[in-house]
């Protein structure tokens, strides 16, 4: 008897047990699904929407500020823009050339373009701005030309002298705009105004965060062209663009930003440029490789050569040493979101003659004579970026004013 209530008990006591373990089963059973990752329409560019801007201008005699980079899908802009009866009447173009295969610096001849016969007028060397006699028969100019968001990239310096010449000879200007491929942060000290020239404008960081077209209304909105003018600007937004969204460019922006991986990491490079330091020029890595003859480094070396779109670069059939930066381009950039200063320091520190490091341009293309100091004082990278804080700070808040699409924050 006493052994069959054992044995009931035990029975008892695994059918409780086996309950519990399916109850456990269960809970685990009805753990809610992750939600499945959200489908992203794909971006149209302002050059897309015909439907918006040909209203704008049908029956205007039309100028067209534009490079190799001014598509609509494989077509480019002022070739589609005359198949639809548009009357354009001259084209503009920017550093490198309506083709842009132009070296950097390099003079640009104004000409005729062969395949439309369309006068061309160069903005880049001594005519940057138009001209009253090349736009005095002009209702309206459009720019259309996909910029990397770098304060240093020339390109939208040529839209604020295109932005004057309109405010000053009453023409309207129309920006079509294209996403910001840097768009998705905002660091680098803002540009002080003793430094201004054509490769720093404006009072911003050397990233800015801003598409063309964001960045036109704030030229316009805080009186930055001269005497404080302001055009008749309108933009065509890109659709289904955020600061959020990473932009893979269709086609390279100019001749030394092959790739993304150069378009990443050129705001914390293209800083070499005022240094003896080659940042690839002439070699199939431009902005993505640095070095010179006086480095020790035996990590990486390479030759450049004269090609195409670098014709005479720095350091030309010498062997530089240094680094190969390439596998830090779409990752390290993408997920860190800011300007590296530890490869200058770094070389700065190796390069033997610590007085020749630094030339003329450096301080214009840093947008104040701070940074070369903080660098020669041995000044840490995190050091020299909380000098920055304030500054940026109050320009984050300018920029809010202007932004037309949803911000990274």
């Amino acid at each position: 008897m006493v052994l069959k209530q054992i044995i009931n008990l035990l029975f008892i006591s695994l059918f409780f047990i086996q309950c519990h373990a399916q109850e456990k089963k269960e809970e685990v059973i009805t753990v809610p699904l992750a939600k499945k990752k959200e489908v992203l329409e794909p971006i149209r560019v302002g050059a897309e929407e015909l439907e918006e801007y040909i209203p704008l201008i049908q029956g205007k005699k039309v100028g067209i500020v534009a490079n190799h980079t001014s598509l609509i899908d494989q077509t480019h802009l002022v070739d589609s823009l005359i198949h639809l009866g548009v009357n354009v009447v001259r084209v503009f173009s920017p550093e490198h050339g309506f083709r842009g295969d132009a070296d950097a610096g390099e003079h640009v001849q104004s000409n005729t373009d062969e395949k439309t016969g369309l006068p061309l007028t160069s903005l880049y060397g001594k005519n940057k701005k138009p001209l009253p006699e090349q736009v005095k028969n002009l209702d309206v100019i459009v720019f259309d030309i996909q910029d990397v968001g770098a304060r240093f990239y020339t390109y939208v310096s040529t839209m604020h002298y295109v932005m004057e010449a309109c405010a000053e000879n009453n023409i309207d200007f129309i920006v079509l705009d294209r996403p910001n491929p840097n768009g998705h942060y905002v660091d680098g000290p803002v540009l002080e105004k003793a430094f201004q020239s054509f490769v720093g404008m404006h009072p911003v960081p050397i990233v800015h965060g801003m598409t063309v077209g964001e960045y036109a209304q704030m030229v316009n909105g805080e009186g930055w062209l001269k005497n404080g003018v302001k055009c008749n600007l309108s933009v065509v937004k890109s659709k289904n663009y955020t600061h959020q969204r990473m932009y893979q460019l269709p086609i390279k922006p100019s001749p030394n930003l092959p790739n993304m991986s150069s378009v990443y990491l050129y705001p914390s490079l293209c800083l070499f440029e005022g240094t003896p330091i080659s940042v690839g020029r002439g070699t199939d890595k431009p902005f993505q490789i640095i070095g010179h003859p006086a480095i020790s480094s035996n990590r990486y070396s390479f030759t450049p050569k004269s090609k195409e779109g670098a014709k005479n670069p720095k350091l030309m059939n010498e062997q530089c040493n240094g680094y190969d930066l390439s596998m830090y381009g779409e990752v390290y950039m993408k997920d860190v979101k800011k300007i590296n200063l530890f490869w200058l320091i770094n070389l700065y520190q190796e390069f033997p003659d610590k007085e020749q490091f630094f030339n003329s341009s450096f301080n214009r293309l840093a947008g104040n004579s701070t940074l070369q100091e903080q660098i020669r004082a041995g000044k840490t990278e995190e050091e020299i970026k909380a000098t920055w804080e304030e500054d940026l700070r109050q320009f984050k808040l300018l920029r809010k004013k202007y932004l037309l699409y949803p911000d990274f924050e």
